[in-house]
């Protein structure tokens, strides 16, 4: 018969091995206590090392980026110069005669003056707030209602939502600068009705929008999850689907606000905006297109001011959609 091992001897059979003080260190199944199984990750991002434990993930690795941060700071530029023109240290953009006519830009008229002598630099200031008023204000309300109708559709589903999304599909049939302009000549030419054409044109677009985005969420587990606890549909839309469309909103909106400055511009160079002699830059734009061959600034000016905000908005825009598109890993 076999001699048995002590219990001392098994002790040490079951003991690992020695390491040298060379040898780099073992996790294993005989680690002395709990704690010294967790090791420090350390994952590599652009910007450099980051702890795991300190928000290392798909998100953590997203940086915004300095055309984000350009883009903004115009946008914001434009905007304050918009809301504090009356305070600037500009001439009246209405006083006619400030300036010999067609003065091209110089130290003293930084944009020159117009065919009227009047100062481009103090009509593109407040040509600004025409574009943002209508842009920003059309842009709200074509989320609060399209937003609605989306959300609605893409949550219930059903006829409901068939119905719903026929509608918009109507909508969409037309035209929409040929409903805008339908719009405005029925309406009146006036700042609030230009906002209201831009606006109704803008529902159809938005509730396809979040109705897509409300469907990625609509079967998620946190909302099964909400049904099986007995949540109400009321609740869950508000709780749990509205805060995930929201980024993705945001995003799109900015693209929107950029749309809609593009249509008022539309509008404005084919006479149906706001009326003179409050500018715009369309309007700034078709005046200046009789003298585009000697002096060019006139329409220019206004066309690159537009032009660099509305690619501020559409870079602003882009970025936001990449920093909250999140993926989920398959682990």
């Amino acid at each position: 018969m076999p001699e048995l091992p002590s219990r001392g001897r098994l002790q040490e059979s079951l003991r690992p091995p020695a390491q040298s003080e060379s040898a780099e260190p073992q996790v294993g199944i005989f680690a002395e206590a709990p704690g010294e199984l967790y090791v420090d990750a350390v994952v590599a991002t652009e910007g450099g090392a980051v702890e795991a434990g300190e928000g290392a993930g798909p998100r953590a690795r997203k940086r915004l980026g300095p055309v984000f941060w350009i883009s903004v700071g115009w946008i914001t530029l434009v905007i304050l110069a918009a809301i504090f023109a009356k305070y600037l240290p500009i001439k009246s953009y209405t006083e006619t005669g400030v300036g010999p006519p067609r003065t091209h830009p110089n130290s003293q008229f930084w944009f020159g003056t117009d065919e009227l002598g009047r100062d481009m630099l103090a009509r593109v200031i407040y040509g600004a707030r025409v574009s943002m008023i209508v842009g920003f204000a059309s842009i709200f309300a074509a989320f609060i209602i399209g937003g609605g109708i989306g959300i609605v559709a893409g949550y219930y589903g059903g006829k409901l939502g068939r119905f719903l999304m026929g509608c918009m599909d109507v909508f969409l049939a037309f035209p929409a600068l040929v409903a805008s302009l339908a719009i405005v000549t029925f309406l009146g030419q006036s700042l609030r009705n230009v906002t209201i054409a831009i606006a109704l044109v803008s529902i159809a677009p938005v509730a396809r929008i979040i109705r897509a985005s409300t469907l990625t969420f609509a079967e998620r587990e946190f909302v099964t999850a909400a049904r099986t606890l007995g949540a109400k549909n009321r609740r869950i839309i508000i709780k749990e689907i509205l805060p995930n469309v929201l980024p993705p909103a945001a995003s799109y909106s900015l693209i929107g606000v950029a749309l809609a400055i593009v249509g008022e511009g539309a509008l404005a160079f084919l006479g149906l905006s706001v009326r003179p002699p409050t500018p715009s830059w369309g309007s700034m734009i078709n005046e200046g297109r009789s003298f585009l061959e000697h002096d060019a600034y006139i329409s220019l000016i206004p066309a690159a001011a537009m032009f660099l905000t509305v690619l501020s908005f559409n870079f602003a825009g882009d970025s936001l959609r990449a920093f909250f598109d999140v993926k989920e890993s398959a682990l």
